[in-house]
């Protein structure tokens, strides 16, 4: 049987219109409420999801308590999604949460450790661990083909456009008050949880440096170049900043004792991989992921089944908090220019 679903949002939640997007495809999906202070986006939800919608109101607890939903999906800027995460589990709905949902990680792990003492997922929004050329670069990885894994690098650059633009230097993104930080923390976020990811392993001490590299007018970052270290003894290096005029360039690199693999997302999507594991290969290998929808809408998806008890979330809420103690910890370890240990879930 589907699934109900609240959506706790405001004017500008990030990423609204591919959520109402994949709540309207989702077979999993039932009846939706919003609940939206400004009731500015009620319009779009009305337009977007049809007769799913069947509740609208701006008082998030009010709307929780009418509709009585199975999940809550919380888009709204980092500042202001605890207070909404906790009264969603308060109601006892499993939580799709926008990253990075907070401004500290001592606002997220209280929610953590409550999801669990209520046998509730709290899934942060990392859509990119369901690609299929991720859980094909994480199969080779726990298969053994690179062997013991000495080394990472990470790698995600974005565009400096947007930040020359007055408008978005005044939204929530460009304001570490409400942020919680700029590049690494709203898009390098996805490439660091990759990593830990892939090599199912965890991010244990950090350093580098960070700052406004291009001089915009904002308190947040533009430029981190870091360096990490795994629990499994492998070392890290990431760049992490806006400095394109348009587009992206990113990408994943292990090398272990027994050969190599790249993950691109550039122009062309793809995995390869070179492994000394497979003696009667001895050329790179290539994976050509499928066509088949990518990004929100199979996250929304597989965040209504799990919360239907279909399947195993694509995340938990320990994994969200693993990222985001990571970010912070560099954060800090920038901001001191010591190396610091990032905590253990």
């Amino acid at each position: 049987m589907p699934i109900s679903v609240a959506v706790l949002t405001h004017a500008s939640g990030p990423h609204l219109d591919a959520y109402l997007a994949g709540l309207a495809a989702s077979s999993e999906v039932g009846e939706v409420a919003i609940a939206d202070p400004s009731g500015s986006t009620f319009a779009a939800a009305q337009k977007t999801l049809g007769p799913k919608l069947k509740a609208t109101g701006r008082d998030v607890v009010a709307v929780l308590r009418e509709a009585k939903p199975k999940m809550a999906l919380v888009t709204m800027e980092a500042v202001l999604a605890p207070p909404a995460i906790d009264a969603a589990l308060e109601q006892g709905c499993h939580v799709l949460a926008e990253k990075p949902a907070c401004v500290r990680t001592a606002d997220f792990e209280p929610l953590v450790r409550k999801a669990e003492g209520k046998h509730l997922h709290l899934m942060l929004a990392l859509a990119n661990r369901l690609r299929p050329e991720v859980r094909e670069a994480r199969r080779l990885v726990s298969e053994g083909r690179l062997g013991k894994l000495y080394g990472a690098e990470l790698h995600l650059i974005a565009d400096q456009t947007r930040l020359k633009s007055e408008s978005y230097r005044k939204t929530w993104f460009a304001q570490k008050a409400r942020a919680g930080g700029g590049h690494l923390i709203w898009l390098g976020i996805h490439w660091l949880d990759l990593a830990m990811f892939v090599t199912g392993t965890e991010i244990e001490a950090v350093t580098g440096f960070s700052g406004n590299v291009g001089g915009q007018p904002m308190d947040v970052e533009d430029s981190n170049a870091a360096a990490l270290r795994f629990s499994n003894g492998m070392f890290g290096t990431m760049t992490s900043g806006y400095y394109l005029d348009r587009g992206y360039h990113q990408h994943l690199k292990l090398w272990g004792e027994k050969g190599w693999l790249e993950v691109r997302q550039q122009n062309e999507i793809m995995l390869k991989w070179y492994s000394t594991a497979e003696p009667k290969v001895s050329r790179v290998q290539d994976y050509k992921p499928p066509n088949e929808p990518t990004g929100y809408t199979p996250f929304v998806h597989a965040c209504a089944r799990a919360s239907a008890g279909l399947e195993p979330p694509p995340l938990a809420g320990r994994e969200g908090l693993r990222v985001l103690d990571a970010i912070y910890a560099f954060y800090e370890a920038a901001r001191t220019g010591q190396t610091k240990s990032v905590k253990r879930g």
